[in-house]
């Protein structure tokens, strides 16, 4: 399995850069699904228009996707002509349920088996692809769309939190992290995880952040 984890897709350079060093082709000669759906109950998708530009600029064309319009007879037809799947952010909740809805998962799984073939995350995206998406309520309320289970794709052992800033989320996660189902990864902006055949390469020009030095340090200023 080829999958790629981020938190901000494309638009960091670096971590553009580095993913077209990784792919097996030219962008040009790459199908992209862009799994939209997540982004459709979001206040503002502005977002999207800037990471379909910043996928453009790597030289790949794009072909919008929304889960809501397929079934578990045609998700995987439907998706099987694409190099790359990429599911883009918004509201986690609300992706995990149309996901569930359209047999997306079991789809993924059998395209995955492929080596060809990609699944990218970026944000919500990335969210999916873990055990679980418990991470997604730890920085704000969203509304749920009244899932209870919030099993995600299980495609790797762990969660990961995405667009991690120390001065706004570090007490946050801090309280959250010691009560997670899983091992937790922390994403800021710039960076990326690519996970192959079980092995884990943090991409981006930053250190990576560790959970345990967030709660060491929550648990050192409390002393």
């Amino acid at each position: 399995m080829n999958i790629l984890l981020t938190s901000a897709g494309f638009k960091n350079p670096t971590i553009c850069g580095e993913i077209l060093k990784l792919l097996p082709k030219r962008p040009q000669d790459l199908k992209l699904a862009h799994i939209t759906t997540a982004s459709h109950v979001a206040p503002d998708t502005s977002f999207v228009d800037r990471d379909r530009l910043a996928m453009e600029k790597c030289g790949f064309s794009t072909t919008d996707i929304a889960l809501e319009d397929l079934t578990p007879d045609t998700c995987l037809a439907a998706l099987k002509e694409f190099d790359i799947i990429y599911v883009q952010g918004g509201n986690g909740y609300y992706l995990l349920k149309s996901a569930r809805a359209c047999g997306f998962e079991a789809a993924i799984r059998e395209l995955l088996q492929d080596d060809s073939k990609w699944y990218i995350g970026i944000s919500a995206g990335t969210y999916l692809a873990c055990p679980t998406i418990e991470m997604h309520g730890w920085k704000q309320i969203k509304d749920a769309y009244g899932l209870d289970d919030l099993t995600g794709m299980n495609l790797v052992p762990f969660l990961v939190t995405v667009h991690y800033n120390k001065e706004k989320y570090r007490e946050n996660l801090a309280e959250h992290i010691p009560g997670a189902s899983h091992p937790v990864k922390i994403l800021t902006d710039d960076q990326a995880l690519y996970v192959k055949d079980g092995t884990v390469r943090l991409i981006g020009d930053k250190p990576e952040i560790l959970a345990e030095d967030i709660v060491g340090e929550k648990a050192i200023s409390n002393n």
